[in-house]
C-alpha cells in the first residue's frame, strides 16, 4: 500500500519509493527558486529491503509516492536451515521468512521477533 505526498513534505528518516522499492530518506537538500524555474530538492535514500542507496531530483511540489510501513510483531514456529516460520501475533497468519546471515545467531524457536512489511515484501527487523 501506499499514498501519495508531494516532494516538499517529506522529512528524513521517513520513507518514501523511488523505483519501485520502499526507502528511508537518509537527506533532502532544497534550492531556491529561480527567476525561470521552481525550487527543487535531491533526494538521497536507502533502501529498506535492498540496502542500495538511491536519489531522486525534481520539483519541490512534485508528487512522489510514500510506502506504508508497518512493524509487526510475530513468534518463532521452526527454524529449517536458514528459513524460520514465523506466526503473526496480530492475525494469527503463518508465513515463513529467510534468515539474514548477521542475524542467524539471534534467533531461537518460540522468541517473540519483530518485521517490517511493505509493498507486499518482508524483512527481519532485529535491534541489537
Amino acid at each position: 500500500m501506499k499514498q501519495q505526498v508531494e516532494v516538499k513534505n517529506l522529512k528524513e528518516g521517513k520513507y518514501v519509493i523511488i523505483d519501485d522499492e520502499a526507502c528511508v530518506i537518509k537527506s533532502i537538500s532544497k534550492s531556491k527558486p529561480g527567476k525561470h524555474g521552481a525550487a527543487k530538492a535531491r533526494v538521497e535514500a536507502i533502501g529498506i529491503f535492498d540496502g542500495q542507496k538511491r536519489s531522486f531530483i525534481g520539483s519541490v511540489a512534485t508528487k512522489i509516492y510514500v510506502p506504508i510501513v508497518e512493524r509487526k510483531s510475530a513468534q518463532i514456529l521452526s527454524i529449517t536451515g536458514d528459513v524460520a516460520q514465523l506466526m503473526d501475533m496480530g492475525d494469527f497468519s503463518t508465513f515463513e521468512i529467510p534468515i539474514p546471515e548477521e542475524y542467524k545467531d539471534k534467533v531461537q524457536e518460540g522468541e517473540d521477533i519483530s518485521y517490517i512489511t511493505a509493498l507486499g515484501k518482508i524483512k527481519l527487523d532485529i535491534r541489537t
